[in-house]
């Protein structure tokens, strides 16, 4: 990812609201969120780039929860824990990244404001 995840004190962007697609749209190659139908092209750059913004804040969400994730089944208390390379295969990751991860989901768990997997 270009741009590292939001620092736990600051505020998240409120994304655009992704509206769900219906069925018979979602199977149109050409259809994506109604972009296409829109004909002012001051309005397909709003929407479309607040689209764009929706979709990076989902992603880094999404990685934080992964981080958490990976950290609480590497969790050394756990029985049942996973080591770096079984949680890089399931996540289909390297085994590096995991390990990163894992460090990232701890510091998220313990409330440190540290950057994304990346910047480590």
């Amino acid at each position: 990812m270009a741009e590292p995840t939001p620092r736990r004190n600051e505020p998240r962007l409120r994304p655009a609201p992704l509206l769900f697609e219906p069925t018979e749209a979602a199977t149109d190659p050409e259809h994506f969120f109604d972009l296409e139908s829109i004909d002012d092209p001051r309005a397909l750059l709003a929407r479309a780039t607040d689209l764009a913004h929706a979709f990076r804040a989902a992603a880094d969400r999404a990685v934080e929860f992964q981080a958490i994730a990976a950290a609480q089944l590497a969790d050394p208390r756990r029985f049942d824990r996973l080591t770096p390379a079984d949680i890089a295969e399931r996540a289909e990751w390297t085994e590096d990244y995991a390990k990163k991860m894992v460090d990232f989901g701890r510091d998220l768990m313990r409330g440190l404001d540290g950057q994304g997997p990346e910047a480590l």
